[in-house]
């Protein structure tokens, strides 16, 4: 528990939250697109997902026992999905973040496949997060043409 003033940096990590918020709520959306408040607890169980499997390729990776063929979409498909928030909120820039959605769900259906001859659990697991990314994506194409 933090006695005293908020620090600096809690702050600032406050107001760019508010910016990123309003930026977001402000954007035309679709119909069928997902309320703000849902994307928290739908990434959290994501991550998991991700942390797990992503862990699982780069630690048989390191140890030498799947190529680099196995190992390059997961890699390429955390890089992607890390580079969305900095997009579509640092850069504001809807068309920009439409093509690393796309390279998130490309990259996933690669790793999926890539994987599935190795370790299925993998692919099998990372079902909820290839159906969200699917989603996500039809969202994201329908704010960058609604807000062309």
């Amino acid at each position: 528990m933090e006695v005293g003033p908020p620090s600096i940096g809690k702050l600032m990590s406050y107001n760019r939250y508010m910016e990123n918020y309003v930026y977001y709520s402000e954007l035309l959306k679709p119909s069928w697109a997902p309320p703000s408040w849902i994307f928290g607890p739908v990434w959290t169980v994501l991550y998991v997902i991700i942390i797990i499997s992503f862990g699982f390729v780069l630690f048989k990776y390191i140890k030498k026992q799947y190529k680099t063929g196995i190992f390059l979409p997961f890699f390429l498909n955390a890089l992607f999905n890390v580079l969305f928030t900095p997009i579509q909120f640092g850069l504001k820039n809807n068309f920009l973040a439409s093509i690393d959605i796309l390279l998130v769900l490309g990259t996933l259906i690669w790793a999926m496949k890539a994987i599935w001859p190795r370790a299925r659990w993998v692919a099998l697991v990372n079902i909820p997060y290839l159906a969200w990314v699917s989603f996500a994506t039809t969202v994201q194409l329908a704010i960058t043409t609604l807000n062309w």
